[in-house]
């Protein structure tokens, strides 16, 4: 027998009761995003600057971007930089599932 009052759910469903799984979901969506980039600018041997300057935006700007952890960043400002890469951005809305309940 477990002690713990989480037994048998999901990690899903315990972010849900403790309010956080909307946060951990976004910061996971931009985490993700930014290594996206971060490995595209590693390959095309791209410097930070030179990115910034075509994206016509500030370094700092683009540092948000590639921080995984700010979930702050405009759609237009990642639009921006990939298209200065060469590359597009796609964005899909689906259905949101259920988190299963405890049982």
């Amino acid at each position: 027998m477990t002690d713990s009052i989480h037994a048998g759910s999901t990690f899903d469903s315990f972010l849900a009761e403790e309010g956080l799984l909307k946060e951990v979901e976004a910061i996971a969506v931009k985490r993700v995003l930014a290594w996206q980039f971060a490995e595209a600018i590693r390959e095309q041997g791209t410097s930070k600057t030179a990115l910034a300057r075509s994206m016509k935006t500030s370094r700092s700007q683009l540092d948000r971007l590639l921080d995984p952890s700010n979930v702050a960043v405009s759609l237009e400002t990642v639009t921006r930089a990939a298209r200065a890469l060469g590359m597009r951005m796609e964005l899909r809305i689906v259905a949101e599932e259920p988190v299963p309940e405890q049982g």
